[in-house]
């Protein structure tokens, strides 16, 4: 029994860290000033604010090289990939 326990350990800790992450808050950017009102449905305008085109997000350039990202997480991706084949092919649970 008591090697049943560790993957159903291992699976509440990837769900425990996955449940915390989910409430890490994130950033938004709009054109509204620091200390205008906002409401449920959004900041509140006049008809003279604001354009036609909607709120304004904030100039972020031309953006971020995320290649480097990419290739670490593929890497990584298959390197867990190998350890969890080769954690397999040592214990035989492969075989049908």
């Amino acid at each position: 029994m008591v090697v049943a326990r560790r993957p159903l350990l291992t699976a509440t800790a990837a769900a425990t860290l996955l449940a915390a992450l989910w409430f890490v808050p994130s950033a938004n950017a709009t054109d509204e000033p620091a200390g205008t009102p906002v409401t449920r449905s959004g900041p509140t305008t006049t008809a003279a604010e604001g354009s036609a085109a909607g709120p304004r997000l904030a100039d972020t350039g031309t953006g971020i090289d995320t290649t480097p990202y990419l290739i670490g997480g593929v890497a990584f991706l298959g390197i867990g990939a190998a350890f969890v084949s080769h954690s397999a092919r040592r214990s035989g649970t492969l075989s049908a």
